[in-house]
């Protein structure tokens, strides 16, 4: 791949910075948004907010046509869109799922009224949206999902459960996996017999229980349908062609994920940074420093894998295998710098937020235990790599 940018690119680079520098300080200022005592919830509104404002300028859907808003941005456009709002400290977003995943999932194979139906309130923060794969007997292996879904008449009724899914207890909307073919399970061709089935969360029969996490955190959510009757017209794509629409799906989910190399990459600097003020002696250490070294290595490798995947996505070929290692890399370089922080820190890396001597409001204290999440987010480690040994190794089945 050719990195180096063209004056299309040097232009988007500047439009970007010029609009940040005027409306991230103006946004930064007005401080926090409601009066919620709930910090996550604090923060879903601010997010909210910032998106609203960022679709204003064009800066929400970057990868959307520009007929919705958005600027067909090229490979080397997200990557340095990623790197600018990265260096920035922008706030998050607040309809991620919908930006990244399920909006260019209804581009693609929702109809017109569709479209018109959902799009608008994804890219305004209107309406938050939710992602439903992961269930508790089946785990991140999504062939063997049991939640059915029945058609009877105009709607399907829904009966099964979903867990781990993120800020469903905030999302109006969701797009869930769910089994269409009761058979296909008994002959053996589990990935058959799946359909892609939005869900409005507010119905009768569905139930969405909070999971507090290891970090006091209300981020995860278990769903529980019973009977739920939903529209047959919510059905994305045609009946039993859900695991298609998933695997685009999971391939912007995990170029997503894999992206955040520079967000990453940001976020060792500021440890370098923190230490070398903090606890200068440990930059001396000859263990420490092989560790950031490392660090470095990989994130810069990780980088250059993301463009391959995201080029090969936004070219309409398939994103393999760079997605799935990618989405190793992000896991194991997530654990691996919250690691680091707490070892560079030395005494003040596990001091939590609130006390008086804590360094960066507790961040790195709180990231060494958040960050276990990266090994099930977006896919679990383990299903990854088995994966990869079986389609791109092409290793031995036992």
């Amino acid at each position: 791949m050719d990195f180096a940018l063209t004056e299309e690119d040097e232009a988007f680079r500047d439009e970007l910075r010029a609009w940040l520098d005027e409306n991230l300080p103006e946004f930064n200022a007005a401080g926090e948004i409601g009066d919620e005592n709930n910090p996550d919830r604090r923060t879903m509104l601010r997010r909210q907010a910032w998106q609203r404002r960022l679709h204003e300028g064009r800066w929400a859907a970057i990868n959307w046509p520009k007929s919705w808003g958005g600027r067909e941005a090229t490979v080397s456009q997200n990557a340095i869109y990623a790197e600018e709002m990265a260096k920035a400290k922008t706030p998050g977003i607040y309809n991620t799922n919908g930006l990244w995943q399920i909006g260019p999932m209804i581009l693609r194979w929702g109809t017109e009224d569709q479209q018109q139906h959902w799009l608008p309130g994804i890219l305004d923060a209107s309406e938050h949206w939710c992602q439903g794969f992961t269930e508790p007997e089946a785990g991140s292996d999504l062939g063997n999902l049991r939640t059915m879904a029945v058609r009877h008449g105009d709607v399907y009724v829904v009966t099964g459960r979903k867990i781990w899914i993120s800020t469903a207890h905030l999302a109006k909307w969701g797009l869930f996996l769910v089994r269409t073919d009761p058979t296909s399970l008994e002959r053996g061709a589990k990935h058959d017999g799946i359909s892609a089935l939005i869900v409005d969360m507010e119905l009768p029969g569905i139930e969405v229980q909070v999971i507090r996490d290891i970090t006091g955190g209300e981020l995860f959510c278990e769903v529980t349908f019973d009977g739920a009757r939903v529209p047959a017209e919510y059905l994305l794509g045609q009946e039993n062609q859900g695991w298609q629409v998933a695997m685009g799906t999971l391939g912007h989910e995990r170029v997503g994920t894999a992206g955040m190399s520079v967000s990453m990459r940001i976020e060792l600097d500021n440890l370098i940074a923190t230490t070398r003020h903090h606890n200068p002696a440990a930059l001396e250490d000859p263990g420490l420093r092989e560790r950031v070294a490392r660090v470095w290595t990989q994130l810069e490798l990780t980088r250059l894998l993301n463009a391959r995947a995201l080029s090969k996505i936004l070219k309409g070929q398939p994103n393999w295998p760079e997605v799935p290692l990618a989405k190793l890399q992000w896991s194991y370089l997530s654990q691996t710098i919250a690691e680091l922080g707490v070892d560079m820190l030395g005494p003040l890396g596990p001091l939590a937020k609130g006390g008086p001597d804590t360094v960066d409001k507790g961040h790195w204290a709180h990231n060494y235990v958040w960050q276990r999440f990266t090994s099930i987010g977006a896919g679990t480690t383990e299903v990854q790599k088995n994966i990869i040994a079986d389609r791109a190794i092409k290793m031995p089945r036992r």
